[in-house]
Order: C-alpha cells, then structure tokens, then sequence
C-alpha cells in the first residue's frame, strides 16, 4: 500500500523541532475525484494551499511529515471518531463537535464555497478504511517521530503548519495555539511570538484557532514533547486570488525558519531537556 504521506529527514531527527503539515495535500485521485459532486479544483479552500511549499523551504535538517493526500478525503486534524452522520452510516449521533456539526468533521461533508461535496453518502466501512490506511498511520508516525526525537535530545517540539485565510479586520496575520497552554511549555509559545514580532506582524494566541486533534494527541509536555500550531496568513506568501504562489513566499519562508532556530534554541539552551521534565 501506498503511503498517503512522505516523511522528509532522518527517522532519528537531528533536531529536536519536528514539522507537520497535514492539511496542503493536492493528490487528487481520479476515484476521489469521481465520488465528488463538485470538480476538484474547487475544493482549494480546504486546503492549507501550498503552506508545504513553505514548510520544505524552510527545512534545513528537520524532519517534516507531509501529507499528500487532500483534507477532502481525510482530515488529519480531527480525531477517529469525528464523523458526520448526516454523510457517515458508521457515525454516532451523540456528542457531535462543532466542527462536525458544520460539516468539517474526519472526512469534511461540506465547504462553503461548493456546498457539500460528495455524490452520496458513505459507507461506515468506507471511512473506516480511510482512516486505517490514511490516518491511523499519519499519527502513529509521527508519535515515533517524536519519541525519537525526544529520546535522542531529551526534548521534542512539534510545530504544525497551517495556514489561513485572512481574517476580518486584516490585522492578525498569524495565529499561534497552544490549546490554552495544555499542549506546549510557555516558553516555547513565548519564543515564537518574539520572532513574528520582530518581523513587524500583529499574531493572536489561540484566537480563532487554538489547535485540533494533531495538538490534543501530541503536545504531552509533562513528557517532555511539546506541540504548537501554526496558522499563517495565505496572503503572506500567496498571490491576490490566493491560488498561486505569490512573492511573499520567500520572507515566509524566512519567518519559519526563523521560528524553527528560535524553538530549536529554547530546547536545546540552559534551561531544557531532562531539567525541564515537570513543564
């Protein structure tokens, strides 16, 4: 079987940031692409578009995981059991989330730009399926990522790159979650808050977004792996239709980057590693 995401880098990191992008995949499969009520391109705006390009021009020797496969077809963000009853047959009708209720839940029924988004209705065995080939295997590699990472440095920090579309008012251009600091140390949160600063952008911490399934399973602080989420404006680096690369790509780039040293710095300095188990 064929793996719906790549692994970039050493399996034993050599650095003790690791990167995840799940949500830039544009592996459009001609049966993905038939079982869709509305042609693909269309589904752009779920995807985090082209934050992989910004990702892997920012790696230096950090390990990445990125997926290939578009957020239509799976949503690593949203845990197992996430699925929508009103497109689901093995979905619960109990306890639904927000974001299922709204259509985003592990295998997104709707967008608002096209409505919903597939011919008919699937399968329990369907979804069950998509999630033991295409997300079970996304999250188990990266916890042995982190592990590795941790055990080789004492320390591991998970950054997960998203990237979104501008919000109102226009000021926030980055958005940085911690889940209200259950997922990360603050140190790690305060560093990163210090470079998007100093490259004159206005951030906000976990407003409107504090970070899904990806956080809540990871960021285990009190075992010395720490997770952030990462949401950058697409009109950052992207062209006016938002479509395209646009020529803020590279001082994007140079932003992550400088994010990663910084993460990279707070792990490794004085005050990390195994001093620091009981964050």
């Amino acid at each position: 079987m064929t793996a719906s995401f790549r692994i970039i880098g050493s399996a034993v990191p050599e650095s003790p940031v690791v990167l995840s992008v799940p949500h830039a995949g544009r592996d459009y499969s001609a049966a993905l692409c038939a079982a869709l009520r509305a042609p693909a391109v269309r589904l752009s705006a779920l995807e985090d578009r082209y934050v992989d390009r910004v990702a892997l021009g920012a790696r230096r020797c950090e390990t990445v995981l990125v997926q290939d496969a578009p957020r239509a077809w799976i949503d690593l963000n949203r845990a197992e059991h996430e699925r929508d009853p009103l497109l689901d047959d093995g979905a619960k009708r109990t306890n639904l989330s927000a974001k299922v209720r709204a259509g985003l839940g592990i295998v997104p029924r709707r967008t608002g730009a096209t409505g919903d988004i597939w011919r008919r209705r699937l399968g329990g065995d369907e979804v069950e399926a998509r999630i033991a080939s295409d997300h079970r295997p996304y999250h188990e590699a990266l916890c042995r990522t982190l592990a590795q990472a941790r055990n080789r440095f004492g320390i591991a920090v998970l950054l997960d790159l998203h990237s979104m579309p501008p919000l109102p008012g226009g000021r926030t251009r980055v958005v940085v979650g911690d889940r209200f600091g259950r997922a990360a140390a603050t140190r790690f949160v305060q560093r990163i808050e210090s470079e998007v600063e100093g490259a004159g952008l206005v951030h906000a911490l976990n407003s409107p977004y504090a970070g899904g399934y990806i956080l809540e399973r990871h960021g285990q602080p009190h075992e010395r792996i720490h997770a952030i989420q990462l949401e950058i404006d697409r009109a950052l680096y992207l062209d006016q239709r938002l479509d395209a690369v646009g020529p803020g790509l590279a001082r994007t780039i140079a932003l992550v980057r400088a994010i990663i040293d910084a993460l990279s710095d707070e792990a490794l300095g004085s005050g990390s590693g195994i001093a620091q188990a009981a964050e």
